[in-house]
């Protein structure tokens, strides 16, 4: 099933976390290392950042419907077209990609949210970490982006939610764990895991292209014939018995 896929990409994605979204886990408040409220900060954190890629299925999931609504031909070719951009942007270089990334920044919606980052830490509360978890969700994040990319194509509102919310649950492990270890998550450390990040990318890509072609590989690129179906089902339904 498709829907699980949020999860693969989410477990494997979290490891770029670690670079950016790592510093944030790290100076989390609420407690030492040895109190309940340390545990229980950490996981109204990460069920926060859970909450807001669920809003992300959402979104995306009712904006696939709609898709699916127009033609399985359409359909299949967002698919394809979303491993070519990601595709493109590994292999684009850096250069370019930092000029683009200007021209079309979003550098005042993340300051606002570092600025809102700021009150929360000192408010040093349960429930500002939720919040901290909610508002992270929302920073600019390339592996995000993918995930929204597998709920756009499922062409279901609820199947987006899941996809999303199982993508989020992936990175759980990694992000919770980065909150554990501390301090032997050092740069030397990122910077070796964020060598893998263009690897993974690269293959989340070259998933989306096969599953867009159809080729009737089971769970990875399965024939789109049951949805035409569906479709011809549901016309069917609609017509007069006059006209039957």
């Amino acid at each position: 099933m498709y829907i699980w896929e949020g999860l693969i990409i989410g477990f494997f994605g979290s490891l770029h976390c670690i670079g950016m979204c790592g510093p944030i886990a790290l100076a989390l408040p609420a407690g030492s290392f040895r109190s309940f409220s340390f545990y229980t900060g950490r996981i109204l954190y990460n069920f926060g950042r859970v909450i807001t890629y669920s809003f992300f299925g959402l979104i995306f999931g009712m904006l696939g419907k709609s898709f699916s609504f127009v033609s399985l031909e359409f359909q299949q070719g967002v698919t394809i077209a979303t491993g070519v951009v990601i595709l493109l942007i590994v292999i684009l270089p850096k250069g370019f990609k930092g000029k683009m990334s200007e021209k079309y920044s979003m550098l005042n919606f993340t300051s606002k949210i570092k600025t809102s980052f700021g009150s929360l830490f000192r408010n040093n509360s349960m429930w500002s970490l939720f919040l901290i978890g909610i508002l992270n969700g929302f920073l600019p994040c390339g592996f995000v982006y993918m995930g929204i990319a597998g709920a756009l194509v499922t062409g279901e509102v609820l199947s987006g939610v899941f996809y999303m919310a199982l993508f989020g649950l992936g990175t759980v492990p990694v992000m919770f764990g980065t909150a554990l270890a501390g301090n032997f998550i050092n740069v030397q450390v990122r910077q070796r895991i964020s060598k893998l990040i263009p690897f993974l990318a690269g293959l989340i890509a070259v998933l989306f292209i096969i599953r867009g072609l159809s080729l009737g590989i089971p769970y990875i690129s399965p024939k789109m014939e049951k949805i035409n179906k569906m479709m011809n089902k549901e016309t069917e339904v609609k017509k007069p018995p006059c006209c039957q």
